[in-house]
Parts: C-alpha cells; sequence; structure tokens
C-alpha cells in the first residue's frame, strides 16, 4: 500500500526558477499530468508549455517548451508578482499549485481527466481554481500553436460557442465563473478574481479528425475528484514497503504516465528535443517504446506486482516483435508500427538549443544489448509465476540462436552510437541473454536443448574476460583495446555476470573519473558534452549494493533522491555544477533505475540479514 508522505506544500527549493529567460521556464520547474494517452508539462508559474493531444506521438499543438513565440501554452496564473508551492496530491499524478499574492492565496487542481471507466476517448484538461484567503486577480489564456509549423490555429463561432481548430485538432473551451471572455483570432482568454472559498475552473477539450463533445463544467469538476481516486486507488496496489518510499512511489506514478494505455507499450519519455548539453546538438525524441526501456519498466512493475501493467506490456512487446520480426528492432512506435527516419521542424528549440527532431535515426542500427534485455525481462516474468506460451517460447528459441550467431559482431551498443564496436556492455548483454534462455529452458518454458547456448555463454564470458578487462585500468573498459569507461557495464553487477572484485575495482574506476559527486557521466568524453547521465547515478549504487558495500550504495541513494526536482521528478541529465536538468522528461529511463536500485538494494539487505540470523542459530 502506498504510504507517501509528502508535506502538505512541497519545498519550493529544489523548483525551477518561475522566471522565464525569453519566454523559456528552467527545465527543472516542470511537473507532469497525464491520462494514459498523452503528458502535459506544467510550470511553476502555472503554464502548460507541452501538450501534444490527444496522443503523446500527435504534432503538439501546446509546445511553448520548444518555441516559445509559436509554440503555443494555456496559461493561468495571477496577475500580480507570486510566490509558488506545489506538490501532487498524494499516490496520484494530480498537480496543485499553491500561489501566494500579497492580497491573497488561491490554490489550483490540475489534472488530464479520467473517465468512468479509464481514460476517456477525447482530451480533457481540467483546471480547478480555489480561493483560499483574501482576493486574487487570476487571468488564463487557451492559445496553441503551430503544432511545429505545420499548421495556423484559428477559432470558430459555431451554435454552441467558440472552438478552436488547429489542423485536424479540435479544441474546446468550458468553464465556471470563469470570467468574461472575449474570443481572439487564435485563442479565448479571460479573467476573474478568487475570494475565500470561491470555486472557479477551466477546462480544454481536445480530439483529431473526430467530432469534439463539447464538455458540461459540472462534471469535469467531478471528474478532477474520480480521477484523484482513480489515482489513489491504482497506487494502493503497489506491494513496496522498504526504504525511500516517497521516492519509490513517485517513480512509479511517473512510469505510469508513460504508459499508452491503448496498446501497453510504454514510451522513453514524454517529450522530444529537450537538449543534452548548452553547446553540442544532442536533441532526440523519446516518444516511442525502446525494447530496453520497456524492459527495465516491466521489470519494475514486476517487483511491485503491478499485474495488468506487465502483462499489457510484455504482450504488447512480444506481438509487436513477431509481426516484425523476425530480427528485433531498437524501438517500436507505441501503436506497434516501426518508424522510420527523421524529420527537422524549423523551430529554435528550448532556450534556442535546436534541432527540434521528430523521429529517431537509431532504429536501423545493430544492439546486442536489447537481447539480454528481453530475456532478463522474460525469466523474471516467468519467475513470477506466469506461463509462456508456444508461439513465444519458438520465438525467444529463435532469439536464443541468433545471439549464438551475433555476439561475436561490433555494433552501436546501449549508447546508440554512431561507431560501431565491441562494446563490453554488449557482449555482457549477451551473456545474459544466453543464460536466462538456459535458465527458460530448464523450466520447459523453451522447447529444444540447451547445449549451444551453455557453450555460447561460457565463451562470451571468457572473452569478456579476456578482452574486457584492463589491468592497468583495474576496470572493465569500453571496448577491447580501449582506456576508455563506460557506465553501462555497471548495469551487470544485478544481471550476475560479475559481483566480485574486478566489478568493485570498475565501479571505484567510474566513480573516480566519471562521477561528479554522487552523479555520474555516461561514457569517457561526455564531462565535455553533455550533462550527467541520472540513470547511470543509479545504476553505480546498484551495483555498490550487489558488491557488497552496501553502506555506500545507500548513502549514494541519499544523495541522490535529493536531486529531483520539488515534485519528485528528473530529467534525463542533471549538470553537475549547476544542478540544471538536462534532455527529456520525464524520462522512464532515470525513475526505473531508482526503484532498480532501491528494490536491488533492500533484497540485499534483506539477504544479509538472513544470513546473520541463520549464523546465529
Amino acid at each position: 500500500m502506498i504510504s507517501e508522505t509528502t508535506p502538505a506544500a512541497a519545498s519550493s527549493d529544489r523548483a525551477g526558477s518561475a522566471d522565464r529567460v525569453d519566454g523559456y521556464a528552467d527545465l527543472r520547474s516542470y511537473a507532469a499530468i497525464g491520462d494514459g494517452r498523452t503528458v502535459a508539462l506544467i510550470a511553476t508559474d502555472g503554464a502548460v508549455d507541452w501538450f501534444p493531444t490527444p496522443n503523446l506521438t500527435d504534432p503538439p499543438v501546446f509546445a511553448a517548451i520548444l518555441d516559445a513565440p509559436h509554440g503555443g501554452r494555456i496559461e493561468l496564473r495571477p496577475v500580480d508578482d507570486f510566490r509558488v508551492e506545489r506538490r501532487y496530491l498524494p499516490g496520484t499524478n494530480v498537480l496543485e499549485t499553491t500561489f501566494a499574492t500579497d492580497s491573497g492565496t488561491v490554490r489550483v487542481t490540475d489534472a488530464l481527466v479520467t473517465g468512468v471507466a479509464g481514460r476517456l476517448p477525447w482530451s480533457e484538461l481540467a483546471r480547478r481554481i480555489e480561493g483560499v484567503d483574501g482576493e486574487v486577480a487570476m487571468r488564463w489564456t487557451v492559445a496553441p500553436g503551430t503544432a511545429f509549423k505545420a499548421a495556423s490555429p484559428w477559432v470558430q463561432t459555431t451554435v454552441h460557442g467558440p472552438i478552436i481548430r488547429v489542423d485536424g485538432v479540435m479544441l474546446g473551451v468550458r468553464g465556471l465563473d470563469h470570467g468574461p471572455f472575449e474570443p481572439e483570432p487564435q485563442s479565448v482568454s479571460g479573467a476573474f478574481t478568487t475570494s475565500p472559498q470561491s470555486r472557479h475552473l477551466v477546462v480544454l477539450a481536445a480530439t483529431k479528425d473526430e467530432p469534439l463533445r463539447m464538455l458540461t463544467p459540472e462534471i469535469v469538476d467531478e471528474g478532477i475528484d474520480r480521477t484523484v481516486d482513480n489515482w489513489t486507488f491504482w497506487s494502493r496496489e503497489f506491494s513496496y514497503e522498504g526504504a525511500w518510499p516517497d521516492a519509490v512511489h513517485r517513480s512509479a506514478l511517473a512510469l505510469k504516465l508513460l504508459i499508452h494505455s491503448p496498446t501497453g507499450s510504454i514510451a522513453a519519455a514524454g517529450t522530444t528535443s529537450l537538449p543534452e548539453s548548452h553547446t553540442a546538438e544532442k536533441n532526440w525524441d523519446y516518444r516511442y517504446a525502446w525494447v530496453r526501456d520497456l524492459a527495465y519498466t516491466a521489470h519494475a512493475l514486476i517487483r511491485f506486482g503491478l499485474r495488468e501493467e506487465t502483462h499489457a506490456a510484455v504482450s504488447w512487446m512480444l506481438t509487436t516483435i513477431r509481426r516484425h520480426g523476425p530480427e528485433l528492432y531498437v524501438f517500436y512506435s507505441l501503436d506497434g508500427g516501426v518508424p522510420e527516419g527523421s524529420s527537422y521542424p524549423e523551430v529554435p528549440g528550448w532556450r534556442d538549443h535546436g534541432p527540434v527532431t521528430v523521429g529517431n535515426d537509431a532504429q536501423g542500427q545493430l544492439q546486442l544489448g536489447i537481447y539480454g534485455d528481453l530475456f532478463d525481462l522474460m525469466r523474471l516474468y516467468v519467475d513470477d509465476g506466469n506461463v509462456l506460451d508456444a508461439e513465444t517460447g519458438r520465438l525467444l528459441a529463435s532469439v536464443a540462436d541468433r545471439t549464438c550467431d551475433t555476439w561475436q559482431q561490433s555494433d552501436a551498443g546501449i549508447w546508440e552510437l554512431p561507431e560501431e564496436r565491441h562494446y563490453t556492455s554488449s557482449k555482457m548483454g549477451c551473456w545474459q541473454a544466453l543464460d536466462a534462455a538456459v535458465h527458460l529452458c530448464e523450466l520447459g518454458q523453451i522447447p529444444g536443448g540447451s547445449e549451444r547456448w551453455v557453450a555460447e555463454r561460457d565463451r562470451i564470458a571468457a572473452w569478456i574476460h579476456e578482452h574486457g578487462w584492463s589491468e592497468s585500468r583495474q576496470a572493465y573498459t569500453m571496448y577491447p583495446g580501449s582506456d576508455e569507461l563506460d557506465a553501462s557495464v555497471l548495469l551487470h553487477a544485478p544481471s550476475g555476470f560479475d559481483r566480485g572484485e574486478r566489478m568493485s575495482k570498475t565501479i571505484d574506476t567510474i566513480a573516480r573519473e566519471l562521477g561528479r559527486g554522487s552523479l555520474v557521466y555516461r561514457y569517457s568524453g561526455m564531462q565535455h558534452e553533455e550533462g550527467t547521465f541520472v540513470a547511470c547515478a543509479f545504476w553505480l549504487a546498484s551495483a555498490l549494493a550487489c558488491v557488497g558495500r552496501l553502506d555506500e550504495a545507500v548513502a549514494r541513494m541519499d544523495d541522490l533522491i535529493g536531486l529531483a526536482n520539488d515534485v519528485g521528478l528528473y530529467s534525463e541529465m542533471i549538470d553537475a555544477e549547476t544542478g540544471e536538468f538536462l534532455g527529456n522528461l520525464p524520462q522512464g529511463l532515470s525513475h526505473i533505475a531508482l526503484i532498480n536500485a532501491v528494490i536491488t538494494i533492500e533484497e540485499i539487505r534483506e539477504e544479509r540479514e538472513r544470513e546473520r540470523g541463520d549464523g546465529e542459530r
């Protein structure tokens, strides 16, 4: 059961500044809400700067986070200067923001509303405003943008009131006591003043290429409470009661935002093109389902005992792989397709750090590590009490055979690099795949014999011990003959490849050369190109626990938990000098790594206590 103990109002110490630079807010300032189809990002000043609707992968009609002048946003804020405190309502992805001015205080509750039977067939963003004390003059604006220069919004007067059209998207704005308003040619705005216990509502409904349901505000207001209840009910299904419960529960809720409910697929992140660096052009689109990220997410869901999301994700992934097989693709679209190529719309990007990217060119790469990701998930799924169907068994047998044939090839590695090499972590992933295949075969879940898989697994291990280890560096290096380090090898302490002295020494070398405090860069040279990679820092903590250095693991976790923003979210990267968020957010891999590190530490702590108890007896 959830035991989130978030205070009545989260401290604003870790929130990004509400002050904007050329119209752009700090990335640290964003909180995320969602409904199972899309994600909206809300800054500390109350502006919704990112809201693709009705689906996450649709051209975004609200994208001011990437194009402040023309991207579009939904504003709601006091007219006068204000101070901000905010939190998620416990156990939910419903955001509560409290604005305090010299004249009074007002509370705003933001939700992407869910229906009686789950997600709604349209998007419904509801903003409830309640007067707390005094009087506060409020203003609001719904001003969609150009959908990455693809369309021009316009307001149409209809028999049921004004609607806004942006290409195939229709937007309807309704409210309760939200003041008089006059439609502009491309936007709708209004103003009102709160008083103690006053209640107001601004709600936006959206559809694409289908009729628009004009909403009844009173029903939407009730829907906010229902949405809170729906999230709270989901959160009660958690089976985690260990250390850092608030961070774990918030991370699970962040991951839930990225699950595409129509299919069960899982997006890697909720945005595209947020920069990983202030200098290098490293802007990627993560609104796809990576096999790796989905496997890691489902791994965490299994450990939580969340059966429905786990089965939906596993079934979707297997069905999608079979449909497009026999080869595994690096990622798939959320509806199960195979996206190809990228485009670069002429919009500036966050604080002019372009390019803005739609699509991802990593699709055609060979990444051997995904074999290990797939098999590790299937092993955990079966060990959790599930049974594989015959077709899945045959699929996995063929993938295991493919791993035997391809592990000696060079590949792009986990970091999707243009230089194909014999990356050590990729070989470790192949070892992990065959080790899991042998286990599943012994359980009768994969047909045939495992003799070849055993032999190739052992050959891979021998290759890594001979070519992946450097005596001079006292570490597993990035690839043979290299002095470069790669934090992704830390994943293979939890995988079981190495929990001994070599991995322990590798941890020390990586922490010394790639570490900045508790944070960690991805691999050698990245100190000069990008921020630290949040997931790598949690991988290092997890690896410390696996090699028996539990106290060090706990100390690192304590530091890392404090680096989330004020509502507990993480981006992909953090600037080690300033603490500024970089990269796409909410970033699934960051939250997955937190969860799996915490659970790994707890499992090892419990093992140690059992061993101590056995020794005393």
